[in-house]
This record gives C-alpha cells, sequence and structure tokens, in this order.
C-alpha cells in the first residue's frame, strides 16, 4: 500500500502534464513524451490497485490514507489561479477519500485523454504545411497583444505650430490605421475558420493565429464535448474565441474613428501653417469663375428633380420596407426556433450513455438547428448571433455524429458475437465431437469474447457485453 500512496502523493503533477500545448512543432514532440511517460505511471497505479483488490479483497474500501496525501485531497492546485468549472472534472474532486474503484475509473479517463492529445498531436506533426503555420503563429503577437500596440501608438499629442514634425504624426497615423485594417481582416479570417471548418486541426490552426506568441493548450474534453483550452492563465472553451469577435470589432471600429478625427485635426492644422497669404485675393479670384445663373431657375430646376425622384422611389421603397419586415421577422423567428432545438438535443444527450435512438434523435435536432442558422441573411439583427451559434452547434452535430459510428458499431459487435456464440453451441451440441469441430467451436468463442471486449465502456450495450462475457470465457474454456 505505501508504493501505491507514493505514486497516488504524485498524481497532480501527473494530471497537469496531460495537455497539449499547440505551437512550435519541437515543443509538441517533447510533450508527447512527458504524455506517454504520464500514461506509464498510471498504469502502473492500476496495477497495484488491482493487486490491493487480488491480494486484499477489496472491493468498495476507500483509501483511508489519502487526508495525509495533502496534495491529492486538493487536485485543485491553487498555483493553477482560476479554472474553468468543466476542468475541476479533469482533476477530480477534493475529497478527502476516495475509493479504489473510483480512482481506478478516474485513471482510465486520463489515460483516454492522454490517447486522444497522441493522435491530434500526430496529426499536427503529419501535416508540413500545418507545422510551417503554427511555427508562424508563435512569432506573431496575439490580436489582444497587437490591439494595445496599435491603441499605444494612436496615444498622440499633436504639435500644432511645426509642419514637419505634423507630417510625421500624420504618417504615423496612417500607418495605425493600416494595422489596424490588417487586424480586422486577420480577425474574419479567424472567425470564419473556426465558424466555418469542420476538421479538428482547421480549428486549432484558427486558434493559433489568434493567441499567437501567447500560445493555447488543448486541457479537457467536457461533457458537452467541447475543448476546453487556456492560454495566459486563462481557461475557456474553444469556440469562445467565437464570442470574443464582436468585442474586438467593436474596439477595432472605436479606434478607428478615434484615429480619423486625429489624423483630419493634425491636417487641419497643418493646412493653416501652410496658408501663408492672405484669404481675400483667393476669394476674388473664386467669385470671378462663378457662372451667372438665375437663382429662380436653379431652384425651379431642383424641386423638379427632387418631386421625379421621390414619385419613382416611393414605391420602390415602400416595398422593399416590406419585404426587409418580412425577412427580419422570419429571421429572428429561425433563430429562436434553433436555440429550442439546439438546448432539446443538448438535452437529450446529457448523462451518457444513451440507446442509439436518442443520439440520432439529437443529430437530428442539430442538424435542423443547423439549416435554420444558415437560412438567416445577413442583413438581419441576428445575423452574427446566428453565426456564433451555427461554429458551436456544427461542432457538436459532429461529436454526435461520432459518437453514432461508435454507438453501431458497439451494437453490431453484440449482434456478431451473440451469433458467433450460437454458431458455436450449435457446433457441440452432439459429442463426441472432433477435434476440428472443436476447434471451430473454440475460434468462434474467442472471436465473440473479443468482440465483446472491443465494445467501449461509453456505449449503451457496454453493460450488457460485460454481463456476457464470464459466460462465454467459460464456455470458451471448457472446450478441450
Amino acid at each position: 500500500m505505501a508504493n501505491l500512496e507514493i505514486l497516488v502523493s504524485e498524481l497532480p503533477t501527473l494530471i497537469q502534464s496531460l495537455k497539449l500545448t499547440i505551437g512550435d512543432s519541437n515543443e509538441i514532440t517533447e510533450q508527447v513524451v512527458l504524455i506517454n511517460n504520464a500514461q506509464e505511471q498510471l498504469r502502473n497505479i492500476q496495477k497495484l490497485i488491482a493487486q490491493e483488490f487480488q491480494f486484499q479483497n477489496i472491493k468498495t474500501s476507500a483509501i483511508a490514507t489519502l487526508p495525509r496525501i495533502d496534495t491529492v485531497a486538493s487536485l485543485l492546485i491553487p498555483s493553477v489561479g482560476f479554472v474553468h468549472p468543466a476542468i475541476a472534472k479533469k482533476f477530480g474532486n477534493s475529497e478527502t477519500q476516495i475509493s479504489l474503484t473510483e480512482l481506478k475509473s478516474k485513471i482510465d479517463d486520463w489515460i483516454e485523454w492522454g490517447y486522444f492529445l497522441q493522435a491530434i498531436a500526430t496529426d499536427i506533426l503529419s501535416d508540413v504545411k500545418l507545422v510551417n503555420k503554427l511555427n508562424s503563429d508563435i512569432n506573431h503577437l496575439s490580436l489582444y497583444a497587437k490591439f494595445q500596440l496599435i491603441a499605444e501608438s494612436l496615444q498622440i499629442n499633436l504639435v500644432f505650430e511645426d509642419s514637419q514634425i505634423l507630417e510625421r504624426q500624420i504618417q504615423k497615423i496612417t500607418n495605425s490605421q493600416n494595422e489596424l485594417l490588417q487586424l480586422q481582416q486577420k480577425l474574419n479570417y479567424i472567425f470564419n475558420t473556426i465558424k466555418n471548418s469542420r476538421s479538428l486541426l482547421n480549428i486549432l490552426l484558427g486558434a493559433s493565429a489568434f493567441y499567437g506568441k501567447s500560445g493555447f493548450a488543448l486541457e479537457w474534453l467536457d461533457d458537452n464535448h467541447e475543448l476546453i483550452i487556456s492560454s495566459d492563465g486563462k481557461f475557456q472553451e474553444l469556440t469562445d474565441i467565437l464570442n470574443e469577435r464582436d468585442f474586438f470589432q467593436e474596439q477595432i471600429h472605436a479606434l478607428i474613428i478615434q484615429s480619423d478625427i486625429l489624423k483630419e485635426q493634425a491636417e487641419e492644422a497643418l493646412k493653416k501653417i501652410g496658408q501663408k497669404i492672405s484669404q481675400e485675393p483667393i476669394i476674388s479670384q473664386q467669385l470671378e469663375i462663378v457662372p451667372k445663373f438665375s437663382t429662380q431657375k436653379i431652384v425651379r430646376s431642383a424641386l423638379i428633380i427632387a418631386s421625379s425622384i421621390l414619385i419613382l422611389g416611393f414605391g420602390s421603397w415602400k416595398i422593399r420596407e416590406h419585404l426587409s419586415l418580412t425577412q427580419e421577422r422570419s429571421a429572428i423567428a429561425n433563430f429562436k426556433f434553433a436555440q429550442k432545438l439546439g438546448m432539446e438535443a443538448a438535452s437529450l444527450v446529457q448523462s451518457p450513455p444513451h440507446l442509439l435512438k436518442t443520439w440520432q434523435q439529437a443529430e437530428t435536432k442539430w442538424h435542423q438547428a443547423i439549416n435554420l442558422l444558415d437560412s438567416i441573411p445577413h442583413e438581419t439583427s441576428v445575423s452574427d448571433r446566428a453565426e456564433e451559434k451555427l461554429a458551436y452547434y456544427r461542432i457538436n452535430y459532429k461529436s454526435i455524429s461520432q459518437r453514432i459510428l461508435i454507438e453501431k458499431q458497439a451494437l453490431a459487435n453484440l449482434e456478431s458475437a451473440q451469433k458467433l456464440a450460437t454458431e458455436a453451441n450449435l457446433y457441440v451440441q452432439n459429442p463426441p465431437d472432433s477435434l476440428l469441430i472443436q476447434q471451430q467451436a473454440k475460434d468462434k468463442w474467442q472471436q465473440a469474447i473479443n468482440l465483446l471486449e472491443a465494445i467501449p465502456k461509453s456505449t449503451s450495450v457496454y453493460i450488457q457485453a460485460k454481463e456476457m462475457l464470464p459466460s462465454y470465457k467459460t464456455n470458451y474454456a471448457a472446450i478441450k
């Protein structure tokens, strides 16, 4: 038990190493090694737990000595700072006692998370273009840091008396405006990449461009199949980047307006400095080239033109107004109904495992919600919110689709195992059997056992498969 206590005391450090920082390719390779080492130590703990069960016949006993292992009693380590609620499930609850069974279950989840991170790392490192893009992103400032830098550069005190200094200041303002436009374009690229992509790697690429030098790490996968990431000590869902788009757009727009006002003031001051000649001769010259038109004729012509435009445009304006109003109402209705479908779909799949039919119902609702959001025109008031929801809903739809594939495979395994068991029984119904028949029956039992053992714990038929396994193994062992 002492060895187990020592290993358990190292769990907090071990679990914290089960994350993948997206950035430099060399660092990703090093992290894979750390993940492998962490998984190996977790397997060692599993072996010791198995020994405790075997030698002491422990079924539900708690590790009573855990309270004296301080780190286990507080898996949420203070140095981590504020943690997203979903991360709490990664570290476990801060309990004073934890049963061996519960600990084994948590370790299974941690090892599985490690495999997920390794798979992502392998996909990244096998794509040369992706690696080059990630390596490029870490050499640039994050969007937030870049915005702060531009904002500071626009804190200019205009020197109204010196034309040379004013010219330099105007050039500096122009450069900052160009940088703001580039930042806006980059923000749109990131948003569209995350929103429209169905590939996790592309979504990670968008996030990489967003965080730049700050970098980000994949921390955990919560119960709603949302990836939890961290950057600069802040934890959030991956798709929360989409929610920050509006904030940045508003800030950039406000800064552009501010820079326009500043530039206008500087140019006006520069113009005044350049005006060394008296204004009167200029005014008389301007008056000399003004054509001598009749004022009454000008007013009359203007009234005729204005009346014509009003008469011709009134009808089409009313039609456009009506169509626009109808479109707005339809868009709002579609958005609300899509939200309702999304909530229903999310509610359906709470606390898995579920039957295949339940997963399919949720998939259908996500699909309907996506179609509704996709149909909302860009000119409507709910367009931006619909785009944000769309990205989130597509990720959920893809996750549910994966779940359905896993559930279908599990059902197929169960049915195939049952069929093989029936065939094996038929082979040995009329003993004595030949060695060949016995061997065929034994092979079928083995195949059936393999199929049942391959059924994931997250599926609805896992318990049924687990209950069938002992009898299948008994029948397999009975054949000599």
